[in-house]
């Protein structure tokens, strides 16, 4: 009882500390988008519009008041859960932006994060299982190079391997414009297509998905290799695992069912920090290969100086990150009663 009372409290903290965070957050991406050079006005009319003109929109948008005016304007707003009004978008509204491209997003995310998970047990369980051989060094050297490697580059290097030079698969974007996407409840082409039984619709949307996600579960996988592969070295010196072989047991069977199920304990802890990773390096995967995901609208509404669009999208991918944090922080404590807070 008294542990599920300090899990309670603790879970307590973590909610009342929620609103001060994103609140961080938000004062901090309000006052770096108008630290910088640029004027937004410039983006929506051309730096060639008339002076009168320019500060009758200034005045519309309310960018002539004073910062500390728009700042508690702008508070308000998410208060009453309005994130705003784009400015380039012909007056879209930020949640309508983002309801209409993070599906792109989560899509690529659940993809790259099978990939990263799978890729780091594999490499992981293999070099901890061999350790101080050639393939313990190699699972080393794969968990440093995949996590200091530029995500752009990587995604470059596969796009000029297996598209230019193979002609495997193709160079970007989600779906062929030639042909009609698949229609459903989740906005993940892939889970729509599977959904209607349509598997011509989920092997495009597939062959179209998985560069982007590779690319993004390579570079994260690193990640998931070094702990793995730290923690199952840990649990196969463990006594209980030394009196399963004492008792018999296949050596294999002792790896699946009692070193590997507890190694990957503290993976679920780093899923919340990957979560953040993740959305970040989205952004620029959907760059390089235009996916048009909400990390590829967040680096065009930057490159226009969209204020509401950044602004927006930001505080809805802090939102996800501090949500994620807690749900992960419980489940943490749930699966491994030795956690207590």
């Amino acid at each position: 009882m008294s542990r599920l009372r300090a899990l309670q409290g603790y879970l307590l903290v973590r909610l009342l500390l929620a609103p001060l965070m994103l609140w961080t957050i938000v004062t901090i991406v309000f006052l770096l988008l108008r630290a910088t050079p640029g004027d937004p006005v410039d983006a929506v009319l051309g730096p060639r519009a008339p002076a009168a003109v320019k500060e009758a929109l200034r005045q519309q948008l309310g960018l002539a008041q004073p910062l500390w005016q728009q700042y508690l304007t702008y508070l308000g707003q998410l208060l009453h859960f309005d994130l705003g009004t784009s400015l380039t978008s012909q007056g879209e509204a930020v949640t309508t932006i983002i309801a209409k491209h993070f599906p792109a997003t989560a899509e690529l995310a659940l993809f790259s994060l099978a990939i990263a998970f799978g890729l780091g047990i594999i490499i992981g369980s293999v070099a901890a299982v061999r350790a101080g051989s050639a393939w313990d060094i190699g699972g080393r050297l794969f968990g440093i190079i995949t996590y200091a490697l530029p995500l752009f580059w990587l995604g470059m290097l596969l796009q000029l391997l297996f598209a230019v030079e193979l002609g495997w698969l193709p160079l970007g974007t989600r779906y062929p414009i030639t042909l009609s996407p698949p229609n459903g409840p989740t906005g993940l082409y892939t889970i729509d297509a599977l959904l209607s039984l349509n598997l011509p619709q989920f092997g495009v949307a597939l062959y179209y998905l998985t560069l982007p996600a590779l690319t993004l579960g390579i570079v994260l996988s690193g990640i998931f290799e070094r702990i793995v592969r730290v923690n199952l070295k840990e649990t196969l010196l463990a006594d209980y695992v030394e009196a399963a072989r004492a008792r018999g047991i296949p050596e294999s069977r002792i790896l699946i069912h009692h070193a590997l199920k507890n190694a990957l304990i503290p993976v679920i802890t780093v899923l919340g920090l990957t979560l953040a990773s993740l959305l970040g390096g989205a952004v620029l995967t959907e760059v390089t290969f235009s996916w048009p995901g909400l990390g590829n609208r967040l680096y065009e509404a930057i490159a226009l100086r969209d204020y509401p669009t950044v602004q927006g999208i930001i505080v809805f991918f802090a939102v996800i990150v501090v949500v994620a944090s807690i749900v992960i922080d419980m489940i943490n404590a749930w699966v491994d009663p030795r956690i207590h807070y």
